[in-house]
C-alpha cells in the first residue's frame, strides 16, 4: 500500500508511464528465471558453490516479482481513477444509463421507494452508488428505502460532510474496490471456516520438526554418498503418514480463503482506514474496530494472504517434490493454527465493518460530486422547503420551488394542467426526504422535516397474473395508508391523481371522503386532482390548502412555467394537447 498514487490529475500520463515499468520489469523477471535454472544445474553437475549464486538469484527474482506486481497494482488504480472520473461526468450531467440501476431494489408494495425513482434507470440508486461489493450495493440499498430516523440521519450528515472535504480518501477508497474487488467467494463461507476452531497435535508438532531436519540430512547423507537413494522412497512413504494428517484441512482451508484480490482489497482499505484522521463520532466508532492493538489490521490480512498463497498452490509441481521431502505442510498447518487462534475471530468481523465503509464512501462520494449542499432546518411539525428541486434533473434545468405544510394546513390540494409538473413536485420533496434521512444534503437553499414517515401512491399498475386492476391496486394502497394512520403514526402522503380509475361522481366524493377523515388525523400531505370541484373544500375545512401548476396555451404550442402557485388552477389544457396530438373537435359524420 505504501507508496501507492491516487491523484486524479495526468492519469493517461501515468498510465503509460507504470506499464512501460511492469514490461520492463516482466523482461528482467523472466531473464533472472533463466539464470536461476542455470545455476540450479550448475550447482548440481558441477560444484555445491554454485548454490550461494543461485541462492542470490532466487533473492533477486522474487524482488523483481514483488516490484512487478507493485507496479501492476498502481496501473490498476490508475484505470479504476479513470473509470471514476468517467462516471463522475455522467453523474454530474444526470447521463446515468451506464450505471448500474439497482433494478432489484425496487419493492412494489414498500411505502414509497416505487414511487419516487430511488432505484432503476434514471434513478438516486445510480446517482449515489459508488459500491463495489454485492453486500455493500444492498447496505446502501436498505438505507435508502430505511424508515425515517432523524436522530441517525443528523449522526451520518456530519460523517458525510467530513467525508466530502477529503477527496483523496474517497477515490483511494473507491479505487481500490473498482482495481481489486470480486465476489468470487461468499464472505459467509469463509468466516464461517474463521470460526472454526483448527487445532494441532504432538504428532503434527513432532512432524513439523522432522520432516525439515530429517528431509535436509537425508539429502546431504544421499549427495554425498554415505547413504543410498533408495532411502528417499522410504523417507516419501513415512512422510506421507504425516502429511495425511493435514492434507484435508489444508484443503479446506485453502477452499475457503478467498481469492488474493479480495484479500488484497480487505489490505488496502485497511491500510487506508488505519491512517486517515476523522473528526466526527461517527467515523471514529467506525474505525475503531481495525485500530488492533499490537498488529495493525491491515498486516493480519496480508499474513492470511501469506498463508493463502502457500496453501492454494501446494498442488503445484515445485511444491510437491519439497513437501514430501520436507514435510512442508505440516509446518503450514501449525502455522495456520496459530494464526486462527489468535486473530480469526477479530478478522471475521472486518468484511461486515467494511460493507459499512462501503455505504460511508459512497454517501460522501455524491455529496461531493453531486450534493444537493442546502441546510438542514429543523422542523415542530410538517415539512418546509426554500427553492427546492429534484436531484435527478441537471441544475440547469432544474426549477426550484418554495413549500411549506403543517399541522394547521396539514392537507395541500394539488391542481394544474397537464405536465406542468404536479407529480414531478410531489416526487422532488419524497426523494430530498430520502436524502436527508440518508445523511445527505437535500437539493435546496433549506428543507426540514419533523418525524415522519413518508408514504406515497403514484405508481399503481394493474397485474393480470394476479388478476388486478390499476384502480383496486390504488385501493389497497390507500387501505394501507389509513391502517397506518388509524394506529396514530404520524405520516406524510404523496397521493398522485386520487382516484383515477373510477368515474367523475365517486371519484369526487370518495377523494372528499379521505381528505375529512384524514384530516382528523395524525397525518398530512398533498393529494393532486384533475377535479377543480374538490378546489371547494379550501373554504369548508380550514385544514385543506389549494396550491396549481398553471400553462399558458397558444396556438401552436403550451408553454410551462413549473412554478407552484398558491391558489386552485384556474383553467386546464387536455383539450389543446389532444387537439395537437392531431384530435379533431366538433366535426361531423
Amino acid at each position: 500500500m505504501k507508496g501507492f498514487d491516487f491523484g486524479n490529475s495526468n492519469l493517461l500520463e501515468k498510465l503509460k508511464a507504470v506499464k512501460n515499468k511492469a514490461g520492463t520489469l516482466s523482461f528482467l523477471r523472466l531473464i533472472v528465471f533463466v539464470v536461476m535454472g542455470g545455476l540450479f544445474v550448475l550447482s548440481v553437475s558441477d560444484s555445491p558453490i554454485w548454490i550461494f549464486f543461485f541462492v542470490i538469484a532466487v533473492v533477486a527474482f522474487i524482488g523483481l516479482i514483488k516490484k512487478y506486481n507493485y507496479h501492476k497494482d498502481q496501473e490498476a488504480i490508475y484505470v479504476a481513477l479513470d473509470h471514476i472520473n468517467v462516471f463522475r461526468e455522467k453523474r454530474v450531467s444526470r447521463q446515468l444509463k451506464d450505471l448500474e440501476p439497482g433494478e432489484e431494489y425496487q419493492e412494489k408494495n414498500h411505502p414509497f421507494s416505487n414511487d419516487l425513482d430511488l432505484f432503476g434507470h434514471h434513478s438516486l440508486f445510480q446517482l449515489v452508488n459508488h459500491t463495489v461489493s454485492q453486500k455493500g450495493s444492498d447496505a446502501l440499498a436498505a438505507g435508502i428505502k430505511s424508515d425515517f430516523d432523524l436522530k441517525k440521519a443528523s449522526a451520518y450528515r456530519k460523517a458525510i460532510a467530513e467525508l466530502a472535504t477529503i477527496p483523496h480518501f474517497l477515490h483511494a477508497m473507491e479505487s481500490i474496490g473498482i482495481a481489486f474487488h470480486n465476489d468470487e467467494k461468499s464472505d459467509a463461507g469463509w468466516i464461517t471456516w474463521l470460526h472454526e476452531e483448527e487445532r494441532g497435535n504432538k504428532v503434527i508438532s513432532a512432524g513439523a520438526f522432522l520432516g525439515p531436519a530429517g528431509g535436509l540430512t537425508l539429502a546431504l547423507l544421499t549427495y554425498l554418498g554415505i547413504v543410498p537413494g533408495a532411502l528417499f522412497g522410504i523417507w516419501i512413504l513415512i512422510g506421507m503418514f504425516f502429511l495425511s494428517m493435514v492434507f484435508w484441512r489444508l484443503k479446506k482451508a485453502g477452499e475457503s480463503i478467498p481469492n488474493r484480490n479480495q484479500l488484497k482489497t480487505y489490505r488496502y482499505w485497511l491500510a487506508i482506514l488505519e491512517k486517515q484522521q476523522f473528526k466526527s463520532p461517527l467515523l471514529i466508532e467506525r474505525q475503531s474496530p481495525f485500530l488492533t492493538k499490537g498488529v495493525e489490521a491491515s498486516k493480519l490480512f496480508d499474513q492470511l494472504d501469506s498463508l493463502g498463497l502457500w496453501i492454494q498452490n501446494r498442488m503445484n509441481l515445485l511444491y510437491i517434490p519439497l513437501n514430501l521431502i520436507f514435510w512442508t505442510d505440516m509446518f503450514l498447518y501449525l502455522r495456520l493454527v496459530a494464526w486462527k487462534r489468535e486473530y480469526a475471530n477479530l478478522v471475521a468481523d472486518f468484511p461486515a465493518h467494511l460493507v459499512q465503509w462501503e455505504v460511508l464512501v459512497s454517501l460522501g462520494a455524491f455529496e461531493n460530486e453531486v450534493g444537493g449542499k442546502g441546510a438542514v432546518i429543523p422542523v415542530s411539525r410538517g415539512l418546509y422547503g426554500k427553492e427546492v428541486s429534484h436531484p435527478l434533473l441537471s441544475p440547469e434545468v432544474a426549477v426550484p420551488n418554495d413549500f411549506k405544510i403543517d399541522e394547521e394546513r396539514g392537507i395541500i390540494l394539488l391542481t394544474g394542467a397537464n405536465m406542468s409538473g404536479k407529480t414531478t413536485f410531489m416526487r422532488t420533496l419524497g426523494i430530498n426526504c430520502v436524502l436527508v434521512n440518508l445523511g445527505l444534503s437535500p437539493f435546496a437553499k433549506e428543507f426540514g422535516f419533523s418525524e415522519f414517515q413518508l408514504y406515497t401512491s403514484m405508481r399503481n399498475t394493474d397485474n393480470l397474473g394476479e388478476s388486478v386492476s390499476s384502480f383496486y391496486a390504488e385501493l389497497s394502497r390507500i387501505k394501507l395508508l389509513i391502517d397506518r394512520i388509524e394506529k396514530g403514526e404520524e405520516i406524510f402522503f404523496l397521493l398522485d391523481e386520487i382516484l383515477k380509475g373510477t368515474n367523475t361522481v365517486d371519484r369526487i366524493a370518495g377523494s372528499e371522503a379521505l381528505i375529512r377523515q384524514v384530516a382528523n388525523s395524525n397525518a398530512y400531505g398533498i393529494i393532486s386532482t384533475h377535479d377543480i370541484e374538490l378546489a371547494e373544500l379550501e373554504n369548508k375545512m380550514g385544514v385543506v390548502l389549494n396550491f396549481s401548476f398553471h400553462s399558458e396555451i397558444h396556438d401552436q404550442n403550451i408553454d410551462f412555467d413549473y412554478k407552484l402557485k398558491q391558489g386552485a388552477c384556474p383553467s386546464f389544457n387536455a383539450h389543446k394537447l389532444m387537439e395537437l396530438m392531431g384530435i379533431r373537435f366538433g366535426q361531423e359524420k
